[in-house]
């Protein structure tokens, strides 16, 4: 017997058919899903100055999401930053399959609840084409992450690139995943 996550599983039983009633749709396939999850830490000063900032970055990416993250390099010379092309600045790491689903289901679950003065995800965040991008203050929130053991502070982004058409119908296949979105009347 194969393991299958529980957000996959709940796709194919619960979403695909609370979407096809809403959007009416003619065949499964027309259904949006979810294609992949993108994380994006940019390290600031930090990373030109002390190399150890990008390793400890990489290192705490790949524990949030449980696959091997890379550094991000410069694209482009700019001496006010004291910034050379090629230098790393960044980390990043994209999410497909059953570890994107397993990702989303501990965002989810244990990591959102963990932000402090948490009102819910403001639906601001997409693109017209159906993804959705939101930012985070503090990587604390992910309890694979030891607070004693970090030495700054990082954000970072969460992209949800989706198969949907429109932002109505992204919003509605991430709701029903059980994104916690703000309310509208609030």
């Amino acid at each position: 017997m194969s393991y299958t996550p529980r957000l996959k599983q709940k796709y194919t039983d619960e979403v695909v058919s609370a979407l096809t009633k809403e959007f009416d749709y003619k065949t499964v396939m027309q259904v949006p899903k979810l294609m992949k999850i993108s994380l994006n830490q940019g390290l600031g000063k930090t990373a030109i100055t002390d190399k150890k900032v990008i390793d400890q970055g990489i290192e705490e990416m790949t524990k949030i999401a449980g696959q091997k993250a890379v550094s991000t390099k410069s694209k482009k010379d700019i001496s006010n930053f004291k910034l050379r092309k090629g230098m790393p600045i960044g980390v990043r790491v994209t999410l497909r399959g059953d570890k994107m689903y397993e990702f989303l289901d501990r965002l989810i679950s244990s990591s959102i609840p963990r932000i402090r003065d948490f009102r819910g995800i403001s639906d601001k965040g997409f693109d017209g084409r159906g993804n959705y991008t939101f930012g985070i203050t503090e990587q604390i929130i992910f309890p694979e992450i030891d607070i004693d053991k970090i030495n700054h502070i990082q954000g970072m982004d969460i992209t949800f690139v989706t198969s949907a058409k429109t932002d109505k119908e992204a919003l509605s296949l991430l709701k029903a995943f059980g994104f916690p979105f703000k309310n509208q009347n609030s």
